[in-house]
């Protein structure tokens, strides 16, 4: 659909949108509105800690003061703080003299070497001390790796204008109350109704474009300043065959004012597959969908609001009941329908503990968990924990959904298992099922020759995908002195001032660059766990620990009894009761020589450090592993 179409007018595009938190018309739950406090994990479980709050923000330990060259009057900086060396952590900072404009807060998802770690989110230190300077903060869309830091970063920076579309800024507000109950209130916000929208910040001259991707109000960003405009799409694709609106091209931008931007997601660039057309998807689901023999679960994201209306539309056209699961997917739907996006028909939506009284041809669950969440719902139901669904071999389940970059032996993992409980299973592999956000080679080749820019910077991906992104555009014509290919912190100025000879445009990247360190959240910490904490978990999940607890005798400096070991993640204690005595008996030794045998008052440091070290190079020597030493001595 076109936007005109879709998007009702609220209020006020300035701070009373209508409000939308805690309403729930829609009971998509079982009993009750959604909940707040329930517990939503990325890639993991850990359901004895609470969600990270918002007040917490001010946690953030070891933040450094930055001093930088000062930058020249009336130049563009440029500095991404997340996004251009991994996929998701999104966040850049246009500086245009005293004034600051930020796009974007997203998260990154842990990887397999930050064992413990609930997400990461970008290093605002660069901020610090300019937070009055900060004109607005834009959102593109609502993806969490574009908002998912806003509850802790808005804080931090002292609650700065938030500008976005309705939805965006909806997703947003429910973030903030799920980290903090009433921090919402906070935020000075400003709704983006209409893309023919222009805003002044400073000296930003803020307007709009209209962009595809895999979720509902994602908007294209253009910064008029006046050395340069900025043209940023965020996280884009070209849809080919569009349901309900017409195919957009982006010739328009090319008379913008010069010289141009261009900072382009650079996902796309090892992608030489012809992409899945939304209308070919739906032809599929909908063919599946149609002679399904039993019940159907389609698992997909829940940001996927617009694919999920046209799964509702054609459930009711078919006389079939749809089950929403996932708390992050029922909110969105309610979100979308409060704002008048979509118009759920009648009847067609039940609660998930009413499928089993309709036939099972007759039921479609749409849920989360294609990434393999261990809360979401399809992991439940796989693992045999969900309270309503147990899968039967003629279930039909259809993965209608990408593999995000770090998550293929998790989602492989969901696969097997699927495969082993049902006969029919349905994926992108084998046939169009879903059809992605992000584009195609062809893609950015088409935008780069629609937009025409002077300078382009490929950004949001890997170094290698922002590498290969630039090959395209050297591949074009685009000369590579007018090239940029950024890393986290990179400060690219741009000045077209006279002083720079002929009044000609001049791009720089300083050798200097600003801190992007990853910022850990972990439970209630922001940033209090660091590089030294890690390493002690990743030696922790390697090699276990192993505890020595030692009582010395003041007056004569031998060792009183027999030294007790605790033993997590080395070796099983009743299977090594040999390895334990000798060293027991190593202990004794080092612990009575070390101690200086009550001649001298003992260095107790020394002795937990020669039992530390020695006992280490003995357990090394027997079993080639080398688990955390604890030692304990204690004086009597």
């Amino acid at each position: 659909m076109e936007e005109k179409q879709i998007i009702k007018p609220l209020q006020s595009n300035q701070s009373n949108p209508p409000n939308i938190i805690g309403a729930s018309p829609l009971n998509l739950n079982q009993n009750k509105s959604f909940n707040r406090g329930h517990s939503r994990k990325t890639n993991r479980s850990k359901n004895s800690r609470p969600r990270p709050r918002a007040t917490i923000g001010s946690q953030q330990v070891n933040e450094t003061k930055i001093e930088l060259t000062p930058s020249k009057p009336n130049t563009l900086r440029i500095i991404p703080l997340g996004g251009c060396e991994e996929v998701g952590r999104n966040m850049t900072v246009f500086e245009y003299n005293q004034d600051i404009v930020l796009l974007d807060m997203g998260l990154q998802f842990p990887e397999e070497d930050m064992p413990g770690i609930d997400y990461v989110i970008p290093n605002t230190d660069y901020l610090k001390g300019k937070e009055q300077n900060i004109k607005a903060v834009i959102f593109s869309h609502g993806h969490l790796d574009h908002i998912g830091a806003a509850p802790i970063l808005l804080a931090k920076l002292g609650y700065p204008p938030v500008l976005g579309r309705p939805l965006t800024m909806e997703m947003i507000k429910h973030r903030m109350e799920d980290f903090e109950k009433g921090s919402s209130k906070r935020l000075k916000t400003t709704y983006i109704q209409s893309l023919d929208e222009k805003h002044t910040l400073g000296n930003f001259n803020l307007s709009f474009f209209q962009i595809d991707h895999a979720i509902m109000d994602a908007v294209g960003v253009i910064l008029e300043t006046p050395v340069g405009t900025v043209v940023h799409p965020g996280d884009w694709t070209i849809e080919k065959d569009p349901i309900g609106r017409d195919i957009l091209h982006y010739h328009q931008l090319a008379n913008l004012k010069r010289p141009t931007i261009l900072m382009l997601e650079a996902l796309g660039a090892v992608n030489t597959k012809t992409p899945v057309t939304e209308q070919e998807m739906m032809t599929n689901i909908t063919k599946i969908v149609g002679g399904a023999p039993g019940r159907t679960i389609i698992a997909t994201f829940s940001s996927q609001i617009e694919r999920i209306k046209q799964i509702l539309e054609f459930a009711h056209h078919t006389g079939k009941k749809v089950a929403l699961d996932g708390f992050s997917m029922k909110m969105n739907i309610e979100l979308a329908t409060q704002l008048g996006y979509i118009k759920i028909p009648n009847g067609v939506i039940i609660t998930i503990d009413k499928i089993a009284e309709y036939p099972d041809n007759k039921v479609i669950v749409i849920c989360t968990g294609a990434q393999g969440e261990e809360m979401a719902a399809l992991p439940r139901i796989i693992a045999g924990n969900h309270k309503y669904i147990t899968i039967k071999k003629e279930d039909t389940i259809i993965f209608s959904s990408s593999v995000i970059p770090g998550n293929e032996r998790t989602v492989q993992r969901v696969k097997d298992n699927i495969y082993r409980l049902s006969d029919n299973v349905y994926h992108n592999d084998i046939i169009s099922v879903h059809a992605s956000g992000h584009t195609n080679i062809d893609g950015i080749k088409q935008m780069l020759d629609e937009v025409k820019p002077d300078y382009f910077i490929p950004v949001y991906g890997n170094h290698f995908m922002l590498k290969e992104c630039a090959r395209i555009a050297y591949g074009i014509g685009i000369p590579k002195h007018k090239v940029v290919v950024p890393d986290n912190g990179s400060i690219i100025v741009f000045d077209n001032h006279p002083s720079t000879g002929s009044g000609q445009e001049k791009v720089e990247v300083l050798k200097e660059k600003v801190p992007t360190n990853y910022v850990f959240v972990d439970g209630l910490g922001v940033g209090d766990i660091g590089e030294i904490v890690l390493r002690d978990r990743q030696m922790l999940a390697q090699d276990g620990m192993f505890v020595i607890v030692t009582i010395i005798d003041k007056a004569t400096g031998k060792v009183k009894g027999s030294p007790d070991i605790i033993s997590r993640g080395f070796v099983y204690l009743r299977e090594s009761k040999e390895l334990l005595k000798q060293t027991r008996k190593k202990v004794v030794e080092i612990a009575e020589r070390s101690g200086g045998h009550g001649s001298t008052t003992p260095d107790w440091n020394y002795v937990k450090d020669e039992l530390r070290n020695k006992i280490g190079d003995f357990l090394f020597a027997k079993t080639e592993r080398r688990p955390m030493i604890l030692p304990v001595v204690i004086e009597v």
